[in-house]
């Protein structure tokens, strides 16, 4: 990325060639922020966004605002990096909002919620919509601002031990999955699991655990699970496309000169376009790598899947009735979501689905 283009884009550049160079430098402080990553470093990818944002706000500020990226576990623990915002250890982190459902079950929308909106419509939703005013309302009562800043895209079902054929075979299911896709399947039976990613292999080796869901092939690839749960299903209906923010301490940000403002908000949409290309770049790569090295494709069952919806809706309808912006915002997703469908299945979903078959023709 040019840093001229970016000026433009962050609406700064356009009166550079006639503002002088003095009133430039006098609305361009030198500022040094810290931002904690809720990823390790070798999900190259996901914590990429960190120093993605990073060098753009660098680039387009002449290097006056400075932004330090930390992995994981570097100053806080990966689930921890909200709160790192909130009480001021750090200026902003890059988190999955849906890890802190534990404060409010309403940070899940911030990510992705089962059945909710797919990758392009969350981020309608979020932008031209009401879902970041909305989402903003919550983490304001944190002490954050947030910004989207990225997305793993549509998740894939994860991985297992053995066939999922029914609903019947999820029954005392060991599985690694958290949130509120495993409120979900905990009512289909199975016993949801919350283990870190390093010691996901290990207990599907030993059997402590039947199956777990990850992310998408990219990811899941650098992990092995192939080796040991070789039935790779899908879709991850519990994240149909997985948005990952930029939690910024909310008077670091009131107090940023409106220009940095502007840089930021721009570095992010840069961030969250970059990610969702790579994703598409390089998950069909993966897949086939994967398939090639022994896991087995498996769709989940309609069976499944509409028995997962029914137990959603429940979930989410309980959830509803004891939380007054969780039912504002589900709410607005809802209504938001049905009329993008309208629209998919006129146009979107009729296009794919004729490429789709047209190359299984060849």
């Amino acid at each position: 990325m040019k840093r001229r283009q970016f000026l433009r884009t962050a609406g700064v550049g356009l009166a550079a060639g006639t503002v002088a160079a003095p009133a430039i430098a006098q609305s361009a402080p030198e500022i040094k922020w810290r931002l904690t990553s809720s990823y390790p470093k070798s999900l190259d990818t996901i914590y990429g966004g960190g120093e993605v944002l990073a060098r753009a706000v660098s680039e387009a500020t002449d290097g006056k605002f400075q932004i330090q990226v930390f992995a994981a576990g570097e100053i806080v623990p990966g689930l921890q990096a909200l709160d790192a915002v909130e009480n001021g250890t750090v200026e902003m982190c890059h988190s999955a909002p849906y890890f802190y459902i534990g404060k409010d079950p309403t940070f899940a929308f911030g990510t992705a919620v089962p059945f909710g909106l797919n990758t392009r419509q969350q981020n309608a939703w979020f932008n031209h919509a009401d879902g970041m005013t909305l989402l903003n309302e919550l983490y304001g009562r944190f002490g954050t601002y947030g910004l989207p800043g990225g997305n793993t895209t549509a998740q894939m079902g994860g991985w297992f031990r053995k066939e999922i054929k029914t609903t019947d075979d999820l029954k005392g299911l060991k599985m690694r999955i958290g949130g509120l896709g495993g409120q979900v399947l905990a009512k289909l039976g199975v016993v949801p699991q919350q283990i870190a990613g390093g010691d996901i292999y290990p207990a599907l080796e030993k059997g402590s655990l039947d199956a777990a869901e990850w992310a998408g092939p990219y990811d899941d690839e650098k992990l092995g699970f192939q080796k040991v749960a070789p039935y790779y299903y899908y879709p991850g209906f519990w994240e149909g496309g997985a948005s990952i923010h930029f939690f910024i301490n909310k008077a670091k940000w009131e107090g940023l000169p409106k220009n940095y403002q502007a840089i930021l908000r721009q570095a992010a949409a840069f961030t969250n376009a970059d990610m969702i290309e790579k994703y598409d770049a390089r998950n069909p790569a993966a897949l086939k790598s994967l398939v090639a090295s022994g896991a087995q494709l498996r769709p989940f069952s309609q069976e499944i899947l509409e028995a997962s919806l029914k137990a959603t809706n429940e979930i989410f309808d309980e959830i509803a009735a004891k939380n007054e912006l969780f039912k504002r915002v589900y709410d607005s997703m809802k209504s938001f979501r049905n009329d993008e469908y309208l629209w998919w299945q006129v146009c979107e979903y009729t296009y794919d689905n004729f490429m789709i078959r047209n190359r299984t023709r060849g």
